[in-house]
């Protein structure tokens, strides 16, 4: 299993300051659908220009989805916010919404798609269902251990992606995970 350095960036000096350090990959958010709303998140030309600067680099580019869309939102103004950034070779989307997913596979097929931590998958049953969506990668809540959710999925065909973090409990939205 290779190990991949994903690092966040909420700016163009960032994302260069990510790539610089090693980072096989950066996830950012753009002007819309994104859980950091009001941060100063880069336009779309900001955002054509990163796809092209990480791939210059063999490196990739992550956007986030990761907020959960009205059902206008999502049949009216999705689609046209990502097409520009699939064009140009946006390598993955990650997403909270469950429709947001299904319409993200109808349209661009050949997207990867990653479950963001907000999406509270938190069991083998979970990741089974993902994984029947399609899924090429799952991002776990933080607590749960690499060791313990290889266990939990019984599929090899599932990648999974863990965050070393302390030992303190982490919450995910209304749920608390301890760790044992």
């Amino acid at each position: 299993m290779k190990t991949e350095l994903l690092a966040p960036a909420g700016s163009m000096e960032a994302l260069k300051a990510a790539v610089s350090a090693g980072a096989d990959a950066v996830y950012l958010g753009g002007a819309a659908f994104g859980a950091r709303a009001y941060a100063k998140n880069l336009d779309e030309q900001e955002i054509l220009s990163a796809i092209d600067y990480v791939h210059l680099r063999n490196r990739k580019l992550y956007l986030t989805v990761n907020t959960l869309l009205k059902e206008e939102e999502l049949e009216e103004k999705l689609y046209p916010y990502l097409r520009p950034y699939y064009e140009q070779g946006l390598d993955a989307v990650i997403v909270q919404d469950m429709g947001v997913l299904k319409a993200v596979r109808s349209w661009f097929p050949d997207l990867d798609i990653h479950a963001s931590t907000q999406m509270t998958v938190t069991g083998s049953a979970g990741a089974r269902f993902l994984e029947s969506l399609a899924r090429r990668v799952w991002y776990q809540p933080v607590s749960f251990r690499l060791r313990r959710s290889r266990k939990s999925t019984g599929r090899p065909t599932l990648k999974l992606n863990a965050s070393s973090t302390g030992r303190s409990a982490t919450a995910i939205r209304d749920s608390a995970f301890f760790p044992a």
